[in-house]
């Protein structure tokens, strides 16, 4: 086996901690080719399409990227900001600011990262630069709160794949699940009561889920029971009644049973039995997104009003929310235990000290001058 080439090493370094903020991934530009490419890598992956590799190869590449790329990338168009990909200037802000909020909590030796499972900057990469950069603990976060062997389990794989070709190998932990951690919980519950206090409160709360494959499921996959009890917390802390939310699920693809109620189905009977007035919120998605902003903000309000309803509002993901990188700071910092991210606070008070006498030192040389 050929080893990648080690950085050259420091005698008397201190090794560093890291963090990776792990999201899905999102095409380069708003077009055709870019989304073809995207989506190559993306369905390549045996765990988010269980078919047989040869004959998902043809599927994928006669069928599925000539007819699909372009209709993606209008969709893509729709929701493209001036900085880029939503997703992609999302998760980038949680990761600079994640960092920050560790910082106030003392955490000042540590790197926070952020990579996509598919794209760029991709995990290997940013695996690799955090090497480079002397970074001997590597925690690997993902942006998914509920695992699921096509989200999370596909991270794993790219980390032990990237690590399988290196010799010196850093200490490596993992984020498996935040589904029912408090601060993620708080923090959603804050964006819907702030949503609620600006505009009023829906007839109906509709939490959509991206879908998996029912066969998933009945296979072992724990995704659905984590969404169940994400829906449960959060409504009880909501105090909403069993009539008040329905959790749905969206995103199908293919022909397969997937998870069940189907988010845009079930809106549309909700406008028919004379439901006025939903509001919509994607808890599984920590960064708004294509599935977010075009497909439930655009496509499943168009049939919710087509269908006679008459007031739809969709409530952003967490994004930058300040309640949102706080939780982020606990999730984290709970993983952390026992790594030496900490610096004290005498030691801090006199790293302050000594910066401050080398300014008035620099000022005094520069008076001289």
């Amino acid at each position: 086996m050929l080893f990648l080439k080690e950085p050259s090493h420091i005698h008397g370094s201190t090794g560093r901690s890291a963090i990776v903020l792990v999201n899905l991934g999102t095409p380069e530009a708003p077009t055709s080719s870019a989304v073809r490419r995207y989506l190559k890598q993306f369905l390549s992956d045996q765990r988010v399409v269980e078919i047989p590799k040869l004959v998902w190869w043809f599927i994928l590449n006669l069928i599925i990227l000539p007819f699909r790329s372009g209709r993606s990338a209008k969709k893509y168009a729709a929701i493209w900001t001036r900085d880029g990909s939503p997703l992609k200037v999302h998760t980038q802000k949680q990761a600079m600011l994640l960092r920050g909020a560790l910082g106030e909590r003392g955490h000042e030796r540590i790197t926070v990262a952020m990579a996509m499972r598919y794209g760029a900057p991709s995990l290997p990469e940013v695996l690799a630069r955090l090497k480079t950069d002397g970074c001997e603990r590597i925690l690997i976060l993902p942006a998914y709160p509920q695992y699921a062997g096509s989200t999370t389990g596909s991270i794993y794989d790219a980390v032990f794949q990237h690590y399988a070709r290196v010799r010196n190998v850093p200490e490596l932990r993992f984020v498996r699940n935040y589904h029912d951690h408090d601060a993620y919980i708080d923090a959603l519950h804050d964006s819907v009561l702030n949503h609620w206090d600006n505009n009023g409160r829906p007839e109906k709360l509709v939490l959509s889920f991206h879908g998996i494959p029912m066969r998933t499921l009945l296979l072992g996959d724990p995704y659905h029971c984590e969404c169940l009890k994400t829906a449960r917390l959060l409504t009880a802390k909501l105090r909403l009644a069993p009539d008040q939310y329905v959790v749905t699920f969206q995103s199908r693809f293919g022909r397969a049973q997937w998870l069940q109620p189907y988010t845009a189905p079930t809106l549309v009977r909700l406008a028919r039995e004379g439901v006025t007035r939903v509001d919509v919120l994607c808890p599984g998605f920590t960064s708004d997104c294509l599935e977010t902003l075009e497909e439930i903000a655009i496509e499943a309000k168009e049939a919710y009003t087509a269908a006679g309803g008459k007031k739809f509002a969709y409530i952003p993901c967490l994004n930058d929310a300040p309640a949102w990188i706080t939780g982020l700071a606990e999730i984290a910092e709970q993983h952390l235990i026992g790594w030496p991210t900490m610096v004290a606070p005498a030691q801090r008070e006199a790293q302050k000290k000594e910066a401050e006498a080398g300014r008035i030192e620099a000022l005094r040389l520069g008076a001289q001058n």
